[in-house]
């Protein structure tokens, strides 16, 4: 088991990351919670993993955090939850703030994440109710924005695309972005404007 990446970080295509670790690329998936926090292209990075091991590839997932691997793990055992859609979850809310919802059963901040539904918003309420710890602090210090490229914009379409989003939504979403808004920083403010619809 992979249980931790420490390299330097040498690309970033949300949702995924590759880290060099000792010339070896690690291509990594992270949810957009940690995405925000990574340092800049070519600094040192740290990422907490899991190894999900398939017939047919095995994918590394990295958080920011060890909590943040754990609530990741404890959404995946949930009936009908793949890591695609816990990496949604935690992309849309912390794992501070997923606590929250589940343990004031705020359906409709659960089912506001692409892919989830009124039922599976409550099978999450009731098969989770009690797992998650909450006020675990979940940033890494040190964590810098990095520089927009030339085509951020169809960077953040693809982001949220990789995050179950339709294409009318993630259009909707980077219409109002500032023209000079970095990836990062975009997909952020455009999970913030999906969240409330």
């Amino acid at each position: 088991m992979i249980g931790r990446l420490s390299g330097k970080l040498i690309e970033k295509l949300p949702p995924q990351v590759v880290v060099d670790v000792n010339g070896v690329g690690y291509e990594v998936d992270v949810p957009m919670t940690t995405f925000y926090q990574l340092p800049a292209l070519g600094q040192p990075c740290t990422l907490f993993t899991h190894l999900a091991v398939r017939e047919d590839a095995h994918l590394l997932y990295g958080f920011a955090s060890k909590e943040e691997r754990q609530t990741f793990r404890q959404l995946i055992k949930v009936t009908g939850i793949g890591a695609k859609i816990a990496l949604a979850i935690l992309s849309g809310m912390t794992a501070d703030e997923l606590a929250v919802a589940v343990a004031s059963e705020d359906i409709k901040r659960l089912s506001a994440v692409p892919g989830i539904g009124k039922k599976t918003a409550e099978r999450l309420v009731l098969e989770l109710r009690g797992k998650l710890a909450t006020g675990g602090n979940l940033t890494v210090p040190g964590g810098l924005p990095f520089a927009a490229t030339p085509d951020e914009k169809s960077d953040i379409v693809n982001a949220l695309l990789a995050l179950g989003y339709n294409e009318k939504e993630a259009a909707a979403a980077t219409k109002s972005l500032p023209a000079d808004v970095s990836v990062s920083e975009g997909v952020r403010l455009a999970l913030k404007s999906l969240m409330k619809v």
